[in-house]
Protein backbone atom coordinates (compact mmCIF):
# COMPACT_ATOMS: atom_id res chain seq x y z
CA UNK A 1 0.00 0.00 0.00
CA UNK A 2 1.34 3.18 -0.85
CA UNK A 3 1.12 6.34 0.88
CA UNK A 4 -1.25 7.74 -1.29
CA UNK A 5 -3.94 5.37 -0.93
CA UNK A 6 -3.42 5.59 3.05
CA UNK A 7 -3.84 9.43 2.51
CA UNK A 8 -6.68 8.76 0.50
CA UNK A 9 -8.29 6.47 2.98
CA UNK A 10 -7.94 8.73 5.34
CA UNK A 11 -9.72 11.20 4.16
CA UNK A 12 -12.47 9.32 2.94
CA UNK A 13 -13.27 8.53 6.60
CA UNK A 14 -13.07 11.36 7.62
CA UNK A 15 -15.74 12.78 5.36
CA UNK A 16 -17.49 10.02 6.10
CA UNK A 17 -17.28 10.76 9.71
CA UNK A 18 -18.75 14.87 8.71
CA UNK A 19 -21.45 13.41 6.74
CA UNK A 20 -22.63 11.01 9.44
CA UNK A 21 -22.46 14.14 12.41
CA UNK A 22 -24.19 16.36 9.88
CA UNK A 23 -26.81 13.75 9.08
CA UNK A 24 -26.83 13.15 13.07
CA UNK A 25 -27.19 16.74 14.06
CA UNK A 26 -30.42 17.62 11.04
CA UNK A 27 -32.27 14.23 12.97
CA UNK A 28 -31.63 15.74 16.08
CA UNK A 29 -33.39 19.29 15.22
CA UNK A 30 -36.31 17.68 13.17
CA UNK A 31 -36.98 15.42 16.09
CA UNK A 32 -36.59 18.86 18.23
CA UNK A 33 -39.30 20.38 15.84
CA UNK A 34 -41.65 17.81 16.28
CA UNK A 35 -41.54 17.68 19.67
CA UNK A 36 -42.32 21.34 20.39
CA UNK A 37 -45.18 20.72 17.47
CA UNK A 38 -46.90 17.86 19.29
CA UNK A 39 -46.14 19.98 22.60
CA UNK A 40 -48.27 23.02 20.73
CA UNK A 41 -50.94 20.24 19.78
CA UNK A 42 -51.70 19.48 23.14
CA UNK A 43 -51.37 22.59 24.89
CA UNK A 44 -54.28 23.69 22.18
CA UNK A 45 -56.39 20.74 23.36
CA UNK A 46 -59.77 22.28 25.42
CA UNK A 47 -59.65 20.91 28.77
CA UNK A 48 -61.90 17.79 29.78
CA UNK A 49 -65.08 19.09 30.81
CA UNK A 50 -65.86 17.71 34.72
CA UNK A 51 -68.62 15.56 35.20
CA UNK A 52 -71.41 16.01 37.90
CA UNK A 53 -70.26 15.22 41.59
CA UNK A 54 -73.17 12.39 41.31
CA UNK A 55 -72.07 10.16 38.39
CA UNK A 56 -69.33 7.59 39.17
CA UNK A 57 -70.40 6.95 42.74
CA UNK A 58 -72.07 3.71 42.37
CA UNK A 59 -71.98 0.64 40.68
CA UNK A 60 -74.69 -1.38 39.02
CA UNK A 61 -74.25 -4.72 39.79
CA UNK A 62 -77.45 -6.44 38.50
CA UNK A 63 -76.61 -5.06 35.11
Amino acid sequence: MDISSIAAASSELSQMQVRETAGLLVLKKALDSQAQGALQLLQALPAPAANPPHLGQRIDVRA
